[in-house]
């Protein structure tokens, strides 16, 4: 491999690819690129050490995927980077055997990726991305990072996402006692002095912090309350044909789909990628059902609000108001609270290191990235350098984007794009379910009256193959 040192006095060879930020999923394509002999990579990263949602890693908690959603194991099971190796370097191979869960706690998924960050020689941490720009006579990107100038031929962008805090609450955003679940953890001291306190968002993120403040307050007489747009209090798809929803013949069924209906249909399947598994809700019916054991059930200082928005947000003379609208009867009413805990999710934004570029990127009407299958983003001729992104294409490739179970296969799709071969072999069909009928036969005029053919077997294309039209169409 072409070293990147400018030891000899001449510029570096450019990297094959720069990986900007180091979550999951670029982390994923680094441990992917660390074993393409032909690619040269590199990953940079602001903070100072891999961390993956440390707000969130609440005592019990679990990963919503089973454990070979890993960096690399649905596409390289051999791969050195795979769950089961950090369990052998780790010797918990048997403790894990013997454990027959299938989902992994939240705490060791991230103590795994920092194992792989820490090991991984393409990842540079404390090296923030301040600015791109693109060489049009050397056709390379120039990347700005800690005091250095490194070249690339593609970028990839996996910066991840930010919180989201609802517009009723703009008034409190420096409120000390409105916080966002991503930083429940660090901040849930905060909430101590509370006697009342409100959960907004029926997620797994939502359900989670509503079970930690019920084990936590338990007896201590604070209120707690569990206020969600949402109609019910509905647990995640998680049958096996529901789950075919999360494979790249979804994926690619979707990304073929108009635009207007793409943005139609994320909304709708909410219960898909924005609800709680089933587990966490009955860890949470369970453990109000054992707190009333002898008393009635309204004994206990606690309320779960469904079809409630909150339509403003204030400070009052005796705490925090929250005006709230039932979305079915249209009643309205007020509730008086000392803080709240906002998990509201979060979104993609466009990082301020891509302005120099921003010009030359081929927005859609919305102002979102135009991406195709192998997740590369459209961009003006003359910027001939790819630019792909994970985690940023909800709006074009469906539920799966955010999804750790399509993480690596993503990865090897951008690993052999940029290649310009296939490094990483890849399933042509990966659900029992077809997402595209087959193409109907053109209308045809009823033939003359005569004597009836034999009559022949239908000859329809593969499922796949009217999934992959679809998609090439666009």
């Amino acid at each position: 491999m072409t070293s990147h040192d400018d030891t000899a006095g001449r510029p570096p060879e450019p990297y094959d690819l720069i990986g900007v930020g180091i979550g999951p999923f670029n982390l994923s394509l680094a441990a992917l690129a660390d074993r393409a002999e032909t690619v040269s990579a590199l990953f940079l990263d602001a903070r100072p050490e891999f961390r993956w949602h440390p707000g969130m890693l609440v005592d019990g908690a679990r990963m919503q995927v089973p454990f070979l959603a890993d960096l690399v194991t649905l596409v390289d099971p051999t791969n050195p980077w795979s769950f089961l190796n950090y369990l052998r370097d780790q010797q918990r191979l048997f403790p894990f055997y013997f454990g027959e869960r299938f989902q992994l706690p939240r705490r060791e998924y991230d103590h795994y990726c920092r194992w792989a960050a820490d090991r991984l020689p393409n990842c540079r941490f404390g090296s923030p991305v301040t600015a791109v720009h693109w060489d049009a006579e050397e056709r390379h990107y120039l990347v700005h990072a800690a005091g250095a100038v490194h070249r690339a031929r593609n970028l990839v962008l996996g910066t991840g996402t930010e919180p989201v805090r609802p517009a009723a609450f703009a008034p409190l955003s420096r409120h000390p006692a409105v916080l966002h679940s991503a930083d429940y953890l660090t901040r849930r001291r905060a909430l101590d002095a509370a006697r009342d306190v409100t959960v907004v968002g029926s997620g797994q993120s939502g359900a989670e912090v509503f079970l930690d403040l019920l084990r936590h307050r338990a007896g201590d007489g604070t209120r707690l309350r569990w206020l969600t747009r949402t109609r019910a209090i509905a647990p995640m798809e998680y049958s096996k044909l529901g789950l075919e929803q999360f494979t790249p013949d979804y994926t690619r069924y979707f990304h073929g789909l108009p635009a207007d209906v793409r943005d139609a249909l994320v909304p709708a399947q909410w219960q898909l990628h924005k609800a709680a598994s089933a587990e966490t809700l009955a860890e949470i019916h369970d453990h109000l059902y054992e707190r009333t054991v002898g008393r009635p059930i309204d004994a206990e200082p606690v309320e779960i609000l469904p079809g409630t928005a909150v339509t403003e947000a204030a400070q009052g003379p005796g705490g925090l108001e929250l005006h709230c609208r039932h979305g079915d009867s249209g009643r309205r009413h007020l509730v008086r609270t000392d803080a709240v805990v906002l998990a509201t999710g979060y979104r993609a934004v466009r990082p301020a290191a891509l302005d120099p570029i921003a010009d030359l990127i081929d927005w859609d009407e919305q102002g979102r990235y135009r991406v195709d299958l192998d997740h590369r983003v459209a961009t003006r001729p003359e910027l001939t350098g790819g630019l792909y992104v994970q985690n940023a294409e909800l709006h074009t490739h469906g539920v799966g984007t955010p999804d750790l179970g399509l993480g690596a296969h993503r990865a090897a799709v951008i690993l052999n794009a940029v290649a310009g071969k296939t490094l990483h072999p890849l399933p042509h069909r990966t659900a029992w379910t077809t997402f595209l009928p087959p193409s109907a036969p053109a209308f045809a005029p009823p033939a003359a009256p005569g004597p009836a053919p034999a009559p022949q077997p239908a000859v329809l294309p593969r499922p796949q193959e009217g999934t992959e039209r679809a998609a090439a169409s666009r």
